[in-house]
């Protein structure tokens, strides 16, 4: 048998693409436990395992991802980790002699299975379980597997280096068997715990490890600058495992991704590129991805990463200035006045300094109006409602918050709705929303007790004194309550009827999703021009055909025309300025159909916002 840990170091590996995935789409509910079908189910087990490796995987892993005993407990399978880890090892151990033997596979060819271990306990319960108590649940999982005929130990989507590297000394006490480390990261590029790329290699580089590397929560590109930003710092082979994309919630705890094939592949190649040397898949990817990797990256060569050039500083520009707020946006919008706003973040971390000296630079340009939305992030973050109120209270500019009904209760979104209204706060755009990624499985774990269009019937039911229930409030709200709308949805009737809704609930204005090309909202507009409800269209400028690739082929829902995409990759190093130029031609075109704009523009980038409002004059 070829040796997997020289192997690792010495050629490109393709590991396989998600277990749960494949699992869940043959009708398996997330609320059960998946590593239980070892013991249930083994044949569809194998079946998948055989389905990878004749797409071309060289590494399966095992279903034994949350295989221990704090999470099958909720399952009631606590006494049986040993079974299902033994089981799942060895369903995974015949499928790979079968593709050694030339069934499934190339006869001959060195094929791996990795033993999948997860974090004890998820990231919720982490603070109510004790190191040591996860420690013996990790030791009892990785004797099972290793009795099961493993190749090797891979530890999957550790959000905190604690609980990885921990893992990791349990694993070399346990066997000898080569331990691939891997972290999940953010979308701000640090993992859930807080700790950068260079932090994770440091601590991993130390332990008795055969590769580190990095898997889940972010995509293809997300997971390329965490490769890109890990190779300066180890001597370690790396591997690579990223999600298809970001999940679309189709209803209730269902999800769907749908980064294709070849998008998919193009990064595999650039992970290889950048320096990886194991590259799979995890959460959406199914075998036609792993099919497409292999077809792109089989028979390369270890390559050296190239680190990633330093972006050039924007050029100052002259200020220009635009009319003031006369009056409030509700008066604004029915005097028909073409309103400008430009998009804000809630900060993470809690502090509201850097968003209020952000707002006080654009106010110095003419801005007088700040659409206020959270970060799709798992930091700790300020409210939009708190951040809000901190802008109108050190600034004479309105603001328009966005009210999302993720993990709150229906009566915890009237408290702060009261709240809100209290504070002074009188524009809002009610939003279902999602959870933040953290790895595992990505979007299952939000509350929505009620989505957007229930929250617009709150709304005007508190507007005209009325609690949830009916009951007579002591005063009535103020709000001018709006919605989002996506003119880039996948299925425009449903969105336009969705829409519709919002707008029957109490909607008294729409802001768009960023949008890249007018011909679908055109028709949607069309559709809802008998409501005679103003619009806003949100704009944001894309800096770099990273960026533009990462849109077209990750985020759901998102419509980067041709064109658009090929403008951005000649542009090459001139991306951010070809970016601005698209949009500003997009703002200009799209002037007559809509009642305002809300830009979205880096912060350092003046001469950028000066160009945007040029065209919202037009």
């Amino acid at each position: 048998m070829t040796d997997l840990a020289t192997a690792l170091g010495h050629q490109v590996l393709i590991c396989d693409g998600a277990m749960g995935t494949m699992l869940h789409a043959a009708g398996n509910s997330l609320d059960r436990a998946l590593p239980e079908l070892n013991l249930s189910n083994s044949g569809l087990v194998s079946t998948i395992h055989e389905s990878y490796l004749s797409a071309g995987a060289d590494m399966i892993l095992t279903n034994t991802y949350g295989a221990n005993r704090l999470r099958l407990a909720d399952q009631g399978f606590a006494d049986l980790v040993r079974e299902i880890n033994v089981a799942g090892a060895r369903i995974a151990a015949e499928a790979r002699d079968g593709a050694r033997d030339g069934a499934g596979g190339d006869a001959g060819r060195p094929v791996f299975v990795g033993g999948s271990v997860s974090p004890a306990v998820t990231a919720s319960q982490r603070r109510r379980v004790a190191p040591a108590q996860r420690a013996e649940a990790i030791r009892e999982q990785i004797e099972g597997l290793a009795e099961g005929g493993v190749d090797a130990i891979v530890l999957e989507t550790f959000g905190y280096l604690d609980e990885l590297a921990e893992a990791v000394r349990v694993a070399a006490e346990v066997t000898g068997l080569p331990i691939i480390a891997q972290a999940t990261f953010a979308a701000d590029g640090r993992t859930l715990g807080g700790e950068s790329p260079r932090e994770v290699a440091g601590v991993l580089s130390g332990l008795p490890i055969a590769m580190l590397g990095t898997n889940c929560t972010l995509g293809p590109q997300g997971v390329l600058s965490v490769v890109e930003a890990l190779m300066p710092h180890t001597d370690l082979p790396v591997s690579a495992q990223p999600n298809a994309g970001l999940p679309r919630r189709v209803s209730g705890r269902r999800f769907e991704y749908h980064v294709d094939g070849a998008y998919f592949a193009r990064y595999a190649r650039r992970l290889v590129e950048a320096g990886a040397t194991l590259v799979g898949g995890c959460c959406g990817t199914t075998p036609a991805q792993i099919q497409a990797v292999a077809g792109e990256i089989s028979g390369l060569t270890p390559a050296v990463a190239r680190r990633p050039r330093a972006a050039a500083s924007a050029r100052p520009a002259p200020p220009v200035t635009l009319p003031g707020p006369g009056g409030t946006l509700s008066d604004r919008l029915a005097g028909g006045e073409f309103v400008v706003a430009a998009g804000i973040a809630a900060p993470v971390g809690g502090a509201a300094d850097e968003a209020a000296d952000q707002a006080a630079a654009l106010c110095e340009r003419g801005i007088n109006t700040f659409f206020v939305a959270s970060r799709p992030s798992p930091r700790a973050q300020l409210s939009t409602i708190d951040l809000a109120f901190q802008l109108q209270q050190r600034a004479d500019i309105e603001t328009i918050a966005t009210v999302t009904t993720w993990d709150k209760t229906i009566m915890a979104l009237q408290a702060d709705l009261l709240g809100a209204n209290a504070l002074g706060i009188r524009n809002i755009v009610c939003e279902t929303g999602n959870p933040p990624l953290l790895g595992d499985y990505p979007n299952v774990d939000g509350i929505w007790d009620v989505d957007s269009v229930g929250l617009v019937e709150l709304v005007a039911g508190l507007n005209q004194g009325t609690d949830c229930n009916g009951l007579p409030l002591a005063t009535k709200t103020s709000f001018h309550a709006g919605a989002r709308f996506n003119p880039s949805a996948a299925d425009p009737g449903a969105e336009i009827a969705r829409t519709a809704n919002k707008i029957q609930a109490g909607a008294r204005y729409l802001i768009s999703r960023p949008v890249y090309e007018l011909d679908q909202l055109r028709l949607m507009l069309a559709a809802l021009a008998a409501d005679g409800v103003p619009v806003l269209l949100s704009i944001t400028a894309l800096r770099s055909f990273e960026e533009a690739d990462y849109l077209s082929h990750e985020v759901p829902d998102i419509n980067i025309p041709p064109h658009v995409l090929t403008a951005m990759e000649r542009a090459g190093g001139r991306g951010a300025e070809a970016g601005l130029e698209l949009a500003a031609g997009l703002l200009a075109e799209a002037r007559p159909l809509v009642q305002g704009v809300v830009l979205t523009i880096p912060g350092d980038a003046p001469a950028a916002l000066d160009r945007m409002l040029g065209a919202s004059r037009g």
